[in-house]
């Protein structure tokens, strides 16, 4: 699975909210720095030329659609984070957040409950 730019990746989760779209309804979504219409049509086909949406055609106009799900992306995303910036550690990634005060003793409590409750 590529990388995706961050525009990409803005119009990846436009396209898990609509689950199908053509590039007119992609950028009706888009609410800050809209693209040129064929800039964002470009997108939308590198997309397909990385593996993340397919289409259907009606005529010269394409209804784009994902085949990558959004839980498998967050996976990957958060596995490559993981290793690139915490060495592959969970226990670097609760202890960053914690000093960043992202995360409270409440919520880490709750995460306890959930660990022991797998067990």
């Amino acid at each position: 699975m590529q990388k995706l730019t961050n525009k990409e990746e803005e119009i990846m989760h436009i396209l898990w909210r609509l689950e199908k779209a053509f590039v007119k309804n992609i950028l009706a979504e888009i609410k800050t720095n809209k693209p040129h219409y064929n800039t964002l049509s470009t997108i939308v086909r590198n997309l397909e030329e990385k593996g993340y949406v397919s289409y259907n055609a009606y005529g010269k106009t394409h209804q784009y659609y994902p085949i990558v799900s959004k839980e498998s992306y967050k996976t990957k995303f958060m596995n490559s984070a993981i290793e690139n910036y915490f060495n592959s550690s969970y226990k670097n990634v609760v202890s960053f957040f914690a000093k960043e005060e992202k995360i409270s003793v409440d919520e880490l409590k709750d995460i306890i409950k959930l660990i022991e409750n797998q067990k």
